[in-house]
């Protein structure tokens, strides 16, 4: 149930309850304090709640009086809260989505370090499903309002408007974001928006999507730190198939989608030893440890190595990928509290 909806329900209910305790205590009162017959009670309670200023049934003793002062001062109070709630959530109805959007916007106020998607269209829906898979914090910036339903069924954190706006960007909280992807179908607005994320966050990782090869340099000009070509990788898979393909779906099945049967790990060096004391792979002794063979290495400045060799001496900064099967990396992931 919506969030919002389940809020108001809640206070019609307590609304209407106070409604009915307030009936039942001016029923029982003219019942046993004016001696009225039930019928009578009834009618008497109702025009005193409602205030609608007919004469009383039977003429009313000082005791009765009283009583009828303070129910009416009760109705009063109770009747307009009901009012009120009632009135608002009719009134709300037709600001749901904004009450959302507040909510989901204070949420995402509370982000750190977490991704940022731009599009919410094939590549930006892939994207978001697999860091959905890893439990890692994101937000989705998409200007098409006809996805916002979408989105919330998919249970997605999202901003909607145009990213090519520096106040959308800063809604979705680049300025304090790790990674920036943008999944634009159109090579033109990818580019200003890596140009305004690099410009708002100098140290965020941007990913870019590009259609046509010649955008590829100027995007890593504009400050994408990648650029993925869908269509040129998809070309390459297609025709490895038919080269190697034996080769492609052993990598095929190498699964990256979830923690549960991940098979691919990269690990900072940071995280498996204290590196004022440097250690080589050999050191590590992952194999015997954990089951999982080291089968690349990515040092301080961004260059890999694959298949690197037992004694290539980890230093701070770099990374190690690891591959083992889904139970192994749990193993791993649990040795050296890898979230």
């Amino acid at each position: 149930m919506n969030p919002v909806v389940k809020f108001f329900r809640i206070r019609i209910y307590k609304a209407v309850l106070l409604l009915f305790i307030i009936l039942i205590i001016g029923v029982l009162g003219y019942r046993f304090i004016a001696d009225y017959p039930w019928i009578d009670a009834l009618y008497m309670t109702v025009i005193t709640m409602t205030t609608v200023g007919f004469s009383e049934v039977v003429p009313l003793d000082a005791e009765s009086k009283i009583f009828t002062i303070f129910l009416i001062l009760a109705s009063v109070v109770i009747v307009g809260y009901a009012l009120s709630i009632i009135t608002e959530y009719i009134l709300s109805k037709n600001d749901v989505e904004e009450l959302k959007q507040k909510r989901m916007q204070k949420m995402i106020d509370s982000f750190k370090n977490h991704i940022v998607i731009c599009g919410y269209g094939r590549n930006g829906k892939q994207a978001a499903r697999k860091l959905k898979a890893y439990n890692k914090q994101f937000v989705v910036i998409e200007k098409n309002k006809e996805m916002t339903e979408r989105m919330q069924i998919d249970d997605i954190p999202y901003v909607i408007g145009n990213a090519n706006e520096d106040e959308i960007l800063i809604a979705a909280g680049v300025n304090r974001a790790a990674c920036f992807i943008s999944a634009l179908p159109n090579d033109a607005d990818n580019l200003f928006v890596v140009l305004s994320a690099r410009q708002l966050n100098s140290e965020i990782n941007i990913i870019s999507r590009a259609s046509n090869e010649s955008s590829y340099d100027k995007l890593k000009f504009a400050g994408a730190n990648n650029v993925i070509l869908p269509d040129k990788i998809g070309g390459d898979h297609m025709a490895s198939l038919v080269v190697v393909p034996g080769l492609m779906e052993f990598i095929d099945n190498l699964s990256i989608v979830g923690k549960s049967d991940i098979n691919v790990e990269e690990i900072a060096v940071e995280k498996l030893y204290n590196t004022k004391d440097l250690k080589t792979i050999k050191d590590l002794d992952l194999r015997r440890k954990t089951g999982c063979t080291v089968i690349g290495y990515k040092d301080e400045n961004g260059d890999y190595i694959v298949n690197p060799e037992a004694e290539l001496t980890l230093v701070p900064s770099s990374k190690i990928i690891v591959l083992g099967r889904p139970e192994q990396i749990a193993v791993l992931n649990s040795l050296y509290n890898i979230d």
